[in-house]
């Protein structure tokens, strides 16, 4: 579903107003299948559908400004995440996420190549070095410069939803004399609990005909020296044709400083076959000792199939 075109004279908020010369508008959706099943020893129902709908706006100002809103309508949940964009070419974007914000880390906590899901799909509370997702944040991302793109997200200090504030950001360089490489480096300080966290990861990605490689280390470091996490995570994705592509995607969690955790390892296949709007998408995956605990193994599956129109 989509519906183009409704001319406005201005856009105005609040806080700031933008003359707009003309603003578009669109609603889009799509329908899609899933079957599951993710092992735990409680199945719910293995098929769901999707049931979101976005609905955006964009435009430019007689400045120059590239403005652009969106709203994430999602079945029962009601608004989902929303989110206001500004800025240029030269400048770079500025985001305001009303709801549903994610960290400069977490943009980018796991960049494994992969054909569907991530190696840990479907558990529940695997551990993992993460992001961190709230509301009111704000975001920049710079123009490339020289193949380097800066993002760094911010989250005041609100005393009905966090504590103190956080901070992340990250750096992805695509140097122009090695095609298809890309390295990657975030950083996080999370004071918003008790227990204070700074997180780090670094990436390195390759491209090589139909053939993506990568591999990736994190570290969360805590107050609470029981929970330092480590892992490393490799992937290698191969497009077999325009339509077919097949990935494997290997990581490994450990908490070096909690002897009485076992290493969480998740490995997975996945597969995607793309057909006109038509898209099927199979993921199958093993998890052992999940969130470090002996013996709390998960057999993952998980087949999508979603179409476009």
């Amino acid at each position: 579903m989509n519906i183009k075109k409704i001319g406005v004279s201005a856009l105005a908020g609040s806080l700031m107003a933008f003359s707009a010369n003309a603003l578009e508008v669109s609603v889009s959706g799509g329908a899609s299948i899933t079957f599951s099943d993710y092992g735990a020893p409680t199945t719910n129902n293995a098929w769901s559908m999707g049931d979101g709908l976005t609905f955006s706006t964009s435009g430019e100002t007689d400045g120059g400004l590239t403005v652009s809103t969106s709203h994430v309508i999602d079945g029962t949940a009601g608004m989902d995440d929303f989110a206001i964009n500004v800025g240029s070419e030269g400048m770079g974007t500025i985001t305001l996420y009303g709801l549903g914000g994610s960290s400069a880390l977490g943009a980018v906590d796991d960049v494994m190549p992969t054909a569907y899901e991530e190696p840990w799909f479907g558990v529940t509370t695997p551990t993992l070095v993460n992001g961190v997702a709230a509301a009111n944040m704000l975001k920049y991302v710079s123009p490339s410069v020289g193949g380097a793109t800066i993002t760094a997200t911010y989250n005041q200090a609100d005393t009905d939803n966090v504590i103190n504030s956080q901070t992340s950001w990250a750096v992805a360089f695509s140097p122009e004399a090695v095609d298809g490489l890309t390295v990657g480096y975030a950083v996080q300080e999370d004071d918003s609990t008790a227990t204070v966290v700074d997180d780090m990861t670094w990436y390195v990605k390759y491209v090589y005909g139909s053939i993506t490689a990568g591999y990736q280390e994190s570290e969360g470091d805590s107050t609470s020296n029981t929970a330092d996490v480590e892992t490393v995570g490799y992937g290698i994705s191969y497009a077999i044709s325009d339509e077919l592509s097949v990935s494997y995607g290997s990581h490994t969690a450990e908490t070096p400083s909690n002897a009485s955790d076992k290493d969480q390892e998740a490995t997975a296949i996945s597969a995607s076959y793309v057909s006109g709007g038509m898209t099927v998408k199979a993921s199958m995956g093993t998890v052992d000792n999940v969130g470090g605990t002996d013996a709390t193994d998960r057999d993952t599956y998980e087949i999508s199939m979603s179409f476009a129109f």
